[in-house]
């Protein structure tokens, strides 16, 4: 394998939807959530995925932590595998993220996903599949919600509300990032509890709503 990060493939993917669902199930007893220890942190990498016909380019774009300047960007383009299914993001965005990790030539100790964690209804969104994979602390952090209730937050950056599941488990939150704006809804992946992700979420919001990261992938991931 290319490049410094190393992962296993730990199922198959060549799957119907019924049995992605049933996988799901399955990979949400391995995800670990635990406080995130943001002094370990010395890079992270904010991942997002553009489609536009049948291409899917992925962008993985790397920064150094908490000072968030550029140090790597990587980008690639693919043939779109997987329909999209409300719920199934990971399956759809899979193949183009796990190729265009092998181009990084510096390892994250974290990554942003441009989508959801626990906040999914069998608690396994993009942030968390892929965490499992890399077995890295992941963070899911979405413009739109998914799944889950939850209050409106204040209107201060900062201010945030907690998503709740149906059985009253807290899924993630739904976070102020930026004063009088609509929230972004921040949950975690894996390795990485609900407070750890906010904070580190927060601490990546400087000038925008969307963290640094997810801006600089989503930019660099744009299909014209």
């Amino acid at each position: 394998m290319n490049g410094i990060m190393k992962y296993k493939n730990i199922h198959r993917w060549d799957l119907s939807p019924k049995e992605a669902i049933r996988l799901q199930k399955r990979i949400q007893k391995k995800i670990i959530i635990k406080k995130l220890n943001t002094r370990a942190i010395r890079f992270l990498a904010g991942v997002d995925v553009s489609v536009k016909n049948d291409r899917s380019r992925a962008a993985i774009v790397v920064l150094s932590y908490p000072r968030l300047e550029k140090v790597e960007t990587a980008v690639l383009t693919l043939k779109t595998s997987f329909p999209y299914i409300p719920g199934l993001l990971s399956f759809r965005e899979r193949p183009v993220i796990l190729e265009c990790v092998k181009k990084l030539k510096t390892e994250p100790d974290l990554f942003i996903f441009d989508g959801q964690g626990m906040a999914h209804p069998r608690r396994t969104g993009l942030a968390s599949h892929i965490g499992v994979i890399f077995d890295k602390p992941s963070i899911g952090s979405a413009k739109s919600h998914l799944y889950g209730t939850y209050a409106l937050p204040g209107n201060k950056k900062g201010d945030f509300s907690l998503i709740k599941d149906k059985d009253g488990t807290d899924l993630g939150a739904v976070v102020r990032s930026r004063d009088n704006t609509n929230p972004i809804f921040v949950s975690p992946g894996h390795r990485a509890d609900i407070l750890s992700s906010v904070k580190v979420i927060l601490s990546c919001c400087v000038k925008y709503k969307i963290p640094e990261p997810i801006r600089a992938a989503h930019n660099a991931a744009s299909l014209r």
